[in-house]
Formats: structure tokens, sequence, C-alpha cells
């Protein structure tokens, strides 16, 4: 869309979307298949078993509107619709609080009323979002009817009701696209799947510690960490394709000034954030572990250490997306890997054997700021190359 390549941008967009929902589909008929595996392969036990599949049978027949509302979320940006992006997550998340009410308290589902919930929130933004893209589509083919307008004045027309040059169309195949896309996504993949490695290792040795309330605690902080980088993570989505649009139409000078703006507002977020953390960590502690004083002690102390990791973790999260939105998907991915696995990984071996719970407070403090480090190496090593500062 920054070279202009319009018909190009909806082929792009209309394939990806077509890819999704097939992956989507095959992920349900998979899951479906060896659903009884999968469980007991992620180490449930004889009481877990009947809650874990449950829930995800539910879960597995959502799949499909996961994926595309995940999408959707990205594209209403490079649409041009970021306003419309954010009322529907925050429609989603309204949804998913008075779904899961209404069917775990009211109708008395339990975890099955859970799933349910968080299943309809996934189908708001994709129901919509097609919706969207879908008239989008209508617009422009009634507007190439008329035989005296120019390309021009059909976008125009689209514009003034309020859609954006991005919508459904015939899709041509083609594979590069595709390759392109799941490289240039591969630092997210490598995000998703080490957050659940991560958690399966943070779990594991916080119970040879201290046990299941040592767990609890370690779900509470890794719960907490989700909410409070998803300022992060939400503010690096929606600047991606606005450094990407300019790095397309070779806008050097808007490039470097978005990317200033962009670091100087994540760094002095990060402060906000590791000072609430740091501060509030007592308050957090209990609004999660209340009624188990245990669980509360061991949290509120892990906080204390824990909180540094969020003076760090802004700025890489920033940077991968940068990458991304550069097309660099290698340098991305070996951020997020090593943010999200590998450094975690090493330190949450080695640390806890001389430092014990400390030790696994400290591993992603220590992993960020290492992560930090080589993040501004790979910022300075492409500066001349993207020119973006």
């Amino acid at each position: 869309m920054g070279n202009g390549e319009v018909d190009e941008a909806r082929s792009d967009f209309t394939l990806i979307i077509i890819t999704g929902v097939i992956t989507g589909l095959l992920i349900t008929v998979i899951g479906l298949l060896f659903l009884d595996e999968i469980i007991w392969g992620l180490g449930a036990s004889e009481i877990l078993f009947p809650y874990c599949k449950d829930y995800l049978i539910i879960q597995l027949l959502f799949v499909v509107g996961n994926i595309t509302q995940v999408l959707y979320q990205n594209l209403f940006v490079t649409a041009g619709k970021p306003t419309f992006g954010l009322i529907l997550s925050i429609l989603v998340g309204i949804a998913n609080i008075v779904f899961d009410y209404i069917f775990i308290v009211l109708l008395q589902m339990g975890i099955k009323g859970a799933a349910i919930g968080t299943g309809i929130g996934y189908m708001i933004p994709t129901i919509i979002g097609t919706i969207f893209f879908l008239t989008g589509s209508r617009i422009s083919e009634a507007d190439m009817k008329c035989g005296d307008r120019t390309a021009a004045d059909r976008r125009e027309g689209a514009l003034l009701f309020g859609r954006s040059e991005l919508h459904f169309c015939k899709p041509k195949m083609v594979a590069l696209v595709l390759l392109k896309s799941c490289s240039n996504g591969a630092s997210e993949m490598v995000s998703q799947l080490s957050t659940a490695v991560t958690t399966f290792l943070f779990n594991a040795t916080m119970m040879k510690l201290l046990g299941e309330d040592g767990v609890a605690a370690i779900t509470v902080i890794i719960y907490s960490e989700f909410l409070l980088t998803t300022l992060y993570i939400g503010f690096s989505m929606g600047v991606a394709p606005i450094i990407s649009y300019n790095y397309g139409s070779e806008n050097v000078k808007q490039l470097r000034k978005v990317v200033r703006i962009c670091f100087c507002f994540i760094m002095t977020i990060s402060t906000f954030v590791f000072l609430f953390s740091f501060f509030a960590g007592e308050n957090i502690a209990r609004v999660f572990a209340e009624n188990n004083r245990h669980v509360y002690e061991i949290t509120k102390e892990g906080f204390t250490i824990f909180s540094f990791s969020f003076l760090f973790s802004g700025c890489n999260i920033l940077a991968s997306a940068l990458f991304t939105a550069l097309s660099n998907g290698k340098a991305s991915a070996t951020i997020s890997f090593l943010r999200a696995f590998g450094f975690i990984t090493v330190f949450l071996l080695v640390l806890p054997r001389f430092l014990q719970v400390t030790g696994v407070w400290l591993a992603i403090p220590i992993a960020e700021l290492f992560t930090l480090v080589l993040t501004i190496y790979l910022i300075f090593r492409n500066r001349k190359q993207y020119k973006y500062l």
C-alpha cells in the first residue's frame, strides 16, 4: 500500500485471511482427533483431565474465529481504522466478562461456560471484521462499474463510506506471499511458543522448590506480567503498520520521526510500569491470592525482584515489532526468541540451583537485560540500511 500497489495489497490480504481460516479448520480437526493424547501429553493429572477435556473441546471449535480475529486486529490498523479495532477490542473484553458471568455463575456451566464465553468473544471481531471488509469490497465493485470514473475517484468514493482501500477480492495464489508472511511473523510465533514452554519450566521449577503454592505464585506473576506488558504489545502492534508504510513509501524523514517518538514513549512508559509494579506489587498479589496467605507472601516477595524486567521488556518488544514492520523477520525473531525463550531457559535452569527461589524471580529480568543489549546492537547495526536513525 505504501508503494501504491493497492490491488496487490487486496489480493495478499484476502489470501492471508483464507489461509488463516484453512489453518484454523485443520487445527480443529487434528485437535479433536487427538484430543486425549494432547491433554495427557501436556501433563494433565487424573483430576485435571476431565476439566481440560471439557474446555479444550469447546475451544477447538472456535479456532477459526480465534485466528481470524487476531489477523483482523492487525489489519484494521493497516486499513487505516485503528479506532475501529480499539472499539472492537474493548467490546470483546466486556463481552467476555458478561458471557463468563452468564455461563459460569447464572447457568452454572463451570469450565464449559468459561470456554463458551471466550469462544463467543473470538467471534465478535471475526463477524464484524468480515462484514466490514466484505462491505468495502461491494462498494469498490459498484464504483468500478462507473466507466467514467478514475481509480482515484473510486477509492475516494469508498473512503466517503468509511471504508478503506483494503478489502476482500479474488486473490491470486502467490506462494511467496505466504512464505514471506510466515517468515516475517516468525518472531510472533516464537514468542507464543516460548511463553508456553517457559511456563511449563517455571511450573516445574516452582513445584520442586515450593510445591503447589509456588506454582500458584508464579502463575499470578506471569498473568500480571502479561497484563502489564499489554501496553507495550498493543502500542508496538499499532505503530508497526505506520512504520512499514513509511518505509515502503521511502519517506525517510517521517520514518525517523516515528521511530524516535516510539522509543521515547516506550522508555517513558517502561519507567512508569516499573514503578507501578514495584510499589503496587503487594496489592496485585492481594487481588489474586487474598485467601491464601502463603501464596500471597511468595508472590509479594517475587514482585519486588520481578518488577525490574519491565524496565527492559518494552524496548525489546518494540524493537521486535520494528524489524517485523521493516520485513526483517530474522532480526525480529532473534529478539523474540532470546527474550522469550533462549535466555530465560538458560537462567531458569542455572540460577535456581544457586539462588533457589530468588533465582526463579531473577530469570526474566536478567533475560530481558541481556536481550536489551542485543537489541541496541541490532538497531545500530541496521540503521544505515533502513535509515530509521
